[in-house]
């Protein structure tokens, strides 16, 4: 799993015991999946359609540094399926797991496009010389 973002724990981002709130963390999840999918099948108009049973396996703290894991299972016609796993940056403690986040491509009517992609592609792959 490549880890792609950090988040730094910040009062705001606390509930009332103190600890990361899971909405919060659910919301950094569900945008850094949407940037990361809409970037893998160069779709600007990518969406959220499925996201698994999500399994809270500890908690982060003010001061930590958790980072967000995403990794490809499986390219769909219109869509790309991810997995996804939150740990602290530092101790590598697992926070969260999400087993299956399927994103879908859209088109300008909101409808499902093929997007043609069948598997990961690095920014250096796209370049021309």
């Amino acid at each position: 799993m490549k880890y792609h973002t950090r988040k730094w724990i910040k009062p705001e981002d606390l509930n009332p015991n103190g600890t990361l709130f899971g909405g919060r963390l659910l919301q950094w999840i569900d945008e850094e999946i949407a940037l990361y999918a809409i970037i893998q099948l160069e779709i600007p108009r990518t969406v959220t359609k499925f996201m698994s049973e999500i399994d809270f396996v500890s908690s982060a703290k003010q001061g930590d540094i958790i980072e967000i894991g995403i990794e490809v299972l499986a390219f769909g016609n219109t869509s790309i399926t991810l997995k996804c796993t939150v740990r602290n940056k530092l101790t590598h403690k697992t926070i969260i797991e999400i087993d299956k986040v399927v994103m879908v491509a859209l088109d300008d009517n909101g409808q499902p496009k093929k997007h043609g992609k069948t598997a990961i592609e690095y920014v250096k792959d796209r370049l021309k010389d």
